[in-house]
């Protein structure tokens, strides 16, 4: 995350709470493990073939099954099965040509849970190829996330890990629309109330969200070469996206198009519909600055109060995290054993590679660009709030040292370090919308990868559009990065279970946004006041 909750403790607390999401992690591990190594659990795609002239014909395909999921119709004949991970590891041992029964069963007990067997269609025109000429992209090609057979020994006993992670999920779920409503109306509402300091509001707005949108795109491009979720084993169901669009401009715009609400109500009824929330949060939150007193105060005075209500309500929820993560980790490992780690190191590294782009390349930049200062001079000046905010994983705890160090080291006045960087504790966070775009395309290339539809043009705008308005609205408690990524993936349609599973290396990656956030607020300080005409922070580059 990157900001932490007022008032008590914020550090101990935040501190406090990864050290019980990392022990519920490890022994969440360890239940799986053994699980894993003591009950059985046939590998399950739920269907049902009899031999036939070309291949194996399906007989029967069980309701809520992976292939009643992949659309596998009764009737359809299929002549070879590939094994592995969407087929990106194929070898010779991996193809099993389809022509009987046994042939399907010998497919499946070489798979286990989370891994994908590709079905292809028979043709008359392609049965003589060798096996190695089908390609994962052929038309009919369908992929199968193999599952557990249902009622099997370690089905059984995964199903109570499995119901105290889907209720831990769902009282996430319960937080997003108020959260996000209430953040956005009462941040763009106290903005707005500023009075004389509204010229010098739109700059720093300006700012934020420019250098917000900048770490998505490095985010989002990095995560689209390196592909870390494609063919990753996780375990997660299956589901597709739903209301997949093309990826073409028109596409795009009916995105655009709908982030009007027709009727509000309904939008705020359905997780979905964040994008039309969100843009009814910030009409209203405009709209409260425009209304005359006494209304003006008392609407946003009220929405104020809301957002202190919701924030007693998301630490009394997300208290429960380390006995999420722990029932999720036993869930998913019991399944497949330590594969996703695997997966999520690469994860890792992505967002790793992204914020340092970002922190040594997009921001220097801009600093040396608009504010004419030498960014390793400005990095040594402010390497005191950096090194807290290390150590914290908090902005709002960082802010005093923050404040401190711009006006002390960088000589940028109170006047506006008063303004931009309480702001940016709030509003700017540039490694928090970075690491959600991230964490968001990468399980959407997951669940592509075990069937699923994959994103479109129009959908990674979508992402990008929901990473920047949502980081706007992170609010100021632990894990608020979980919160947020779950506004995504719920706008996405994408089941939500995976941004739980991403805390398993979060805690490193919070550290490491929230230098990012502090080091933005403190570029966008010095940047502001040379536009100002202040000529203390630094001198500028000859």
């Amino acid at each position: 995350m990157s900001s932490a909750p007022q008032g008590g403790s914020p550090a101990a607390e935040s501190s406090g709470l990864h050290w019980k999401v990392l022990i519920g992690l490890v022994l969440g591990a360890a239940v799986g493990l053994l699980m894993q190594a003591t009950l059985a659990a046939p590998a399950w795609i739920g269907l049902q073939v009899e031999a036939a002239p070309g291949g194996a014909r399906v007989a029967s395909v069980e309701a809520g099954s992976p292939a009643a999921k992949a659309r596998i119709p009764s009737g359809s004949v299929w002549r070879l099965a590939v094994l592995r991970r969407g087929a990106d590891e194929r070898s010779a041992e991996d193809d099993v040509v389809l022509t009987a029964p046994e042939d399907l069963q010998r497919a499946l007990d070489r798979l286990d849970n989370g891994e994908v067997l590709w079905l292809f269609p028979a043709r008359a025109e392609g049965d003589g190829r060798p096996a190695s000429a089908w390609t994962p992209d052929e038309e009919g090609a369908r992929p199968l996330a193999v599952a557990i057979q249902p009622g099997s020994p370690r089905d059984t006993w995964i199903y109570p890990f499995a119901l105290v992670a889907d209720v831990f999920l769902a009282l996430l779920k319960m937080l997003i629309v108020p959260i996000v409503l209430a953040s956005i109306v009462s941040g763009v509402a106290g903005v707005g109330a500023m009075g004389d300091l509204r010229r010098l509001g739109r700059k720093t707005l300006l700012y934020y969200m420019s250098t917000s949108l900048l770490a998505i795109l490095v985010g989002q491009v990095l995560v689209t070469l390196v592909r870390p979720g494609t063919g990753a084993r996780l375990g997660l169901a299956m589901q597709p996206v739903a209301d997949a669009t093309g990826g073409g401009f028109r596409e795009f715009i009916e995105v655009i198009k709908r982030m009007v609400p027709s009727n509000v109500f309904s939008s705020l009824q359905d997780n979905g519909a964040m994008l039309s929330i969100i843009f009814f949060a910030l009409i209203l939150g405009y709209s409260i600055t425009r209304t005359p007193e006494p209304h003006r105060s008392r609407i946003r005075e009220v929405f104020e109060s809301f957002v202190e209500v919701m924030m007693t309500m998301a630490k009394s929820v997300l208290s429960l995290l380390p006995y999420g993560v722990f029932a999720l980790m036993a869930k998913v490992v019991a399944g497949t054993g330590l594969a996703p780690f695997k997966a999520l190191l690469l994860y890792m590294l992505v967002v790793a590679v992204a914020l340092v782009l970002h922190a040594c390349v997009t921001l220097p930049l801009v600093l040396r660009v608009l504010g004419g200062i030498s960014p390793l001079r400005w990095a040594k000046a402010m390497a005191p709030a950096l090194f807290t905010a290390f150590s914290t994983s908090s902005s709002s705890m960082t802010l005093p040292v923050t404040m401190e160090t711009v006006e002390g080291r960088g000589r940028v006045s109170n006047r506006v370090s008063s303004f931009t960087l309480p702001l940016g504790a709030t509003v700017n966070m540039d490694g928090t919308a970075l690491y959600e775009c991230i964490g968001v395309i990468f399980l959407a290339q997951y669940y592509a990868s075990v069937g699923g539809e994959p994103l479109t043009l129009a959908q990674q705008g979508y992402v990008v559009v929901l990473a920047l308005l949502a980081s706007v609205g992170a609010a100021g408690i632990p894990s608020a990065g979980l919160v947020m990524m779950l506004t995504i993936l719920s706008a996405l349609r994408l089941p939500v279970e995976g941004a739980a599973l991403l805390l398993a290396v979060d805690r490193p990656l919070d550290m490491m946004r929230t230098v990012v956030n502090v080091w933005s607020d403190s570029c966008g300080a010095a940047v502001i006041a040379r536009t100002e005409g202040e000529e203390g922070p630094l001198q500028p580059v000859t």
